[in-house]
């Protein structure tokens, strides 16, 4: 915003109104005040450097606590999902069985992975998890069923 608003509004009516008109319409303008609501003005705060961007959970603020384990869930999800999907496609093969196996592994894997990691947050973080990734784990049980069948 300008320093001076009322210098602004000066201009833009001596832009568009004849010199006459404009003067009486600039004595029609209200007097400017200071605004109780926006306070002094202070400097804005240093950016921070690129590198060192935070990054945050939705489910609470400590979760920076966890985020590490968040994040080995969530591989370990994506692991046992490729190994199903490389389990299913060599069904009716003979590497079938070892690769259920090593599927059924990672599966179980990551899923005591979540429930370790629920056991240890708070019931409102937990719970918050819960609801983030509780599909994702249901899913992941659904297609080792699936293999199994």
């Amino acid at each position: 915003m300008h320093r001076n608003p009322r210098a602004v509004i000066r201009a833009a009516v001596s832009l568009t109104l004849p010199a006459a008109a404009a003067a009486a319409a600039l004595q029609t303008l209200p007097k400017a005040t200071p605004s109780p609501a926006l306070g002094a003005w202070r400097p804005l705060p240093e950016a921070a450097p690129l590198g060192s961007v935070s990054r945050r959970r939705a489910f609470s603020s400590s979760a920076a606590d966890y985020g590490k384990d968040v994040d080995d869930v969530n591989r370990k999800f994506a692991e046992a999902r490729e190994e199903i999907e490389a389990a299913m496609e060599s069904k009716e093969t003979v590497y079938f069985n070892e690769e259920a196996s090593i599927a059924r592994d990672a599966a179980n894997e990551a899923l005591a992975a979540f429930d370790a990691l629920l056991a240890r947050l708070p019931p409102a973080d937990a719970d918050a998890l819960r609801r983030s990734m509780g599909l994702k784990m249901e899913q992941l049980k659904a297609e080792l069923k699936q293999l199994e069948d």
